[in-house]
């Protein structure tokens, strides 16, 4: 299984590329920053950037004990409220890495989840599935960039 050493660094490189996804989507006019396109299941590229930390920050809070789902988009009405939220959900998620014991992290563990759910969770794979997430969100969202005219490069998996 993962190290905590290892998912932060996984981590720390995702959230580099969301940054600067981010600061490409810096240059949309809010009109295209909310502008509805077809085939996505977040209709907006604010919407797919509020559903992908959003998420992380809700797994990460599972795997604390908390169950705080963030539904209020219109808290993040720009790239500077989401850029602000992508930074406070990386540094819960080192915290979270910081606090926690290796062995803890491979050990499958029953957690309560949305709805009353309780489910049987490895804490590793689930800050690993934040990750692969994180990247998803980003395929969509580079997709809605070159929709709207703006392609976006740059946002492979930094080596480095």
């Amino acid at each position: 299984m993962h190290t905590a050493a290892q998912l932060q660094d996984l981590d720390t490189r995702a959230h580099a590329c969301l940054a600067a996804l981010l600061a490409h989507c810096r240059g949309f006019a809010p009109e295209e920053l909310n502008r509805e396109l077809d085939g996505f299941g977040y209709p907006t590229v604010r919407l797919q950037l509020h559903h992908a930390i959003g998420a992380q920050e809700y797994w990460i809070g599972v795997l604390q004990g908390r169950v705080e789902p963030d539904f209020d988009d219109a808290a993040y009405p720009g790239i500077d409220e989401l850029e602000a939220w992508r930074r406070r959900t990386a540094d819960l998620t080192a915290a979270y890495l910081r606090a926690t014991a290796d062995d803890t992290l491979g050990t499958a563990v029953d957690l309560p989840t949305w709805g009353g759910r309780v489910r049987t969770l490895v804490p590793a794979q689930v800050v690993l599935r934040t990750i692969t997430h994180l990247f998803h969100h980003q395929g969509q969202i580079a997709a809605m960039c070159r929709l709207l005219g703006r392609p976006v490069e740059g946002l492979d998996w930094p080596l480095t």
